[in-house]
């Protein structure tokens, strides 16, 4: 192929898959399900520090009915006074820099049929401005905002360059309104190499997904709820890995390591231990480096549901509460 079909090819704008206008929130998830999205590009190259690729390649797979749902009507959800306030934070960009912005309404996909599972929402396209095309805004709580603090958060600088590299665009900016207060603003450039390394890592995951291939868990709480939903009960069986090398070497560290944590750990203790002995009664104390605090917490009043079963097992029957077991992972070794 020529160069000038190839830079043809690389210039043409986004497809729009689907209009979002009339889309409820449940068909949207379902398209969403057809491809990477520029939200899902952190979680899909193992970069998101929220979802692993274990979790986002159950959602891909429609392997997600046990896992928790954000639900978009929750007063305490970030995703509800994100969507809530992403309005007033658009209207505040516009105040700041003067560029006009409007929504596309649609599920855009990469024209490219070799990227076809490439997929973006935007949240807004800026309007008559050469030197960006993009807008992007973002709510930051108080937890949140930690990640902010020295610029944007890799996880959206992916999505970012994802949202570039879909629709062919040079720049997009950031808006983000950090603990509903104060806003700042962030240009990203587009990186064509960051982009195409991106697209090589993304194109190896939505492999895993065609395939139906569980990713490698990552050891973060999100790959341990996944494997928990994905593999709830046990058959009682027991598997033979003794000559499986791999899973053998596995397991040895994995005990080497739980034995270094709990050395360490009984090292933390003493050293704990000797700093509240030399306090006594007081409740701080300072260092050269940093400082500590001992206080007594206040009395709590809880229920004493042992004995209250005990003088009234009426009760039990009267309001049952089954809790569902999990399983429990525990280590044995040869001694």
């Amino acid at each position: 192929m020529s160069n000038t079909a190839i830079e043809g090819r690389a210039n043409r704008p986004a497809l729009r898959l689907v209009s979002t206008k009339e889309l409820s929130r449940t068909d949207w998830l379902n398209v969403r399900k057809g491809g990477i999205g520029s939200s899902d590009a952190a979680a899909a190259v193992g970069l998101n520090p929220y979802q692993s690729q274990l979790e986002l390649w159950m959602i891909k797979t429609g392997r997600d009915g046990c896992l928790p749902k954000i639900d978009p009507n929750d007063e305490t959800s970030p995703m509800y006074w994100g969507s809530l306030l992403e309005p007033i934070v658009a209207a505040h960009y516009t105040k700041h820099s003067g560029n006009r912005v409007r929504r596309i309404n649609a599920v855009l996909q990469h024209p490219d049929p070799d990227r076809s599972w490439m997929l973006a929402n935007l949240d807004y396209t800026v309007v008559g401005a050469g030197d960006v095309q993009i807008l992007e805004c973002k709510t930051a709580g108080e937890f949140g905002a930690r990640l902010w603090r020295d610029g944007v958060p890799e996880y959206v600088v992916l999505q970012v360059q994802h949202q570039l590299a879909v629709t062919n665009k040079i720049a997009a900016d950031v808006c983000v309104l950090v603990c509903g207060q104060e806003i700042r603003f962030h240009r990203i450039e587009r990186d064509d190499a960051l982009i195409n390394r991106l697209i090589e890592l993304e194109r190896k995951f939505w492999t895993y997904v065609e395939t139906d291939t569980p990713p490698p868990a990552d050891g973060s709480d999100s790959a341990a709820m996944a494997l928990q939903c994905l593999y709830p009960h046990d058959s009682g069986n027991t598997l033979d890995l003794t000559q499986d090398r791999e899973m053998s070497s596995v397991f040895a560290d994995l005990v080497t390591i739980r034995d270094d944590i709990a050395s360490r750990e009984k090292v933390e203790a003493e050293l704990k231990q000797r700093i509240q002995q030399r306090m006594g009664e007081a409740s701080r104390a300072r260092f050269e480096t940093g400082d500590v605090s001992w206080k007594r917490s206040k009395d709590g009043l809880g229920l004493d549901v042992t004995t209250l079963i005990k003088e009234q097992p009426e009760l039990l029957a009267a309001y049952p509460l089954v809790r569902p077991g999990s399983r429990r992972f525990l280590v044995n070794t040869k001694q």
